[in-house]
């Protein structure tokens, strides 16, 4: 049996994207979005989804490239001197492992960002992370314990299997190489750490090694290639570009991302391979009735 959960990320970062999620769960194969309760359209996304019950909404925690919840003197080691948190993954990640003063920060915003979730009223469908950076081991540890009070059931395993991605799309066979290899220490231990806890989580995802630039093709392809069980396609739709500070970045075809979404022949090529479309608490309740 297949099953596939098609997410996209960054909902409420702006106006075009909450349009494109929004079409593209009414007339196409979106099953959920990644909310950003810090970002600038966080409350017309929150507007949008109250009248999609349909749409597995879950948090999609900020801890680089991003506006925090909390006051940026209250979190001084997670912020530049804008007020927005960096974009040095290697150096952040290296101060939480190493400085207990940086993991009660990130600690504190995480709480600060479940709770401002939890405030919409919507239920949680799954939890990831921008940039994927909850893989960190640190990162991870913490979600476990906040998911415990906050009714967490599904988080995303960013794990891409090398061979159907390269099949799918027969190029960047080195780079797809690498980041299984590195995807690939991190997911393993997350995904038993998950699964101890009670955790749903998907098998495999598609998008990771392509991402911005999951277009119409690339989205059939991959669609031919998912295996059995339960696989999530991610991407950044958008149905515009926008002006701004906080914008995606410019190499991302983030509106033909859109389109590929809405496209009869992607939709009709899920509908003739009998691939079940669910949201995350599908999958969780599927693997707490096992």
């Amino acid at each position: 049996m297949k099953q596939l959960i098609v997410t996209a990320d960054d909902f409420g970062l702006s106006i075009p994207v909450n349009e494109a999620v929004e079409d593209a769960h009414r007339r196409g194969i979106l099953t959920a979005a990644s909310l950003m309760v810090g970002a600038p359209a966080f409350e017309d996304a929150v507007r949008r989804a109250r009248q999609m019950p349909d749409l597995g909404v879950g948090l999609h925690l900020v801890l680089l490239d991003g506006k925090p919840v909390l006051p940026p003197d209250s979190i001084p080691d997670l912020v530049d001197t804008d007020g927005n948190m960096p974009t040095r993954p290697h150096e952040t990640g290296a101060a939480i492992f190493l400085r207990p003063t940086v993991r009660r920060q990130v600690e504190a915003e995480m709480r600060a960002q479940f709770e401002a979730f939890r405030r919409t009223g919507l239920p949680l469908d799954h939890v990831n992370g921008h940039h994927h950076y909850h893989v960190h081991p640190n990162v991870v540890t913490l979600l476990i314990a906040l998911g415990k009070e906050f009714g967490v059931r599904a988080v995303r395993v960013p794990y891409e299997p090398l061979w159907r991605s390269w099949r799918a799309n027969g190029d960047g066979w080195w780079r797809r190489f690498g980041n299984t290899a590195i995807h690939l220490m991190t997911t393993t231990p997350m995904r038993h750490r998950l699964s101890s806890a009670g955790i749903a989580s998907n098998d495999v995802i598609f998008g990771l090694n392509d991402s911005g630039a999951m277009t119409r093709d690339r989205v059939l392809r991959f669609i031919e290639q998912l295996p059995d069980g339960t696989s999530e396609l991610y991407c950044h739709p958008a149905t515009r570009r926008w002006p701004g500070p906080y914008v995606l970045p410019s190499s991302y075809r983030c509106v033909e991302e859109y389109e590929a979404l809405v496209d009869p022949d992607v939709v009709a090529a899920v509908r003739s391979r009998g691939i079940a479309l669910i949201p995350f608490a599908a999958l969780a309740r599927q693997q707490r009735a096992a």
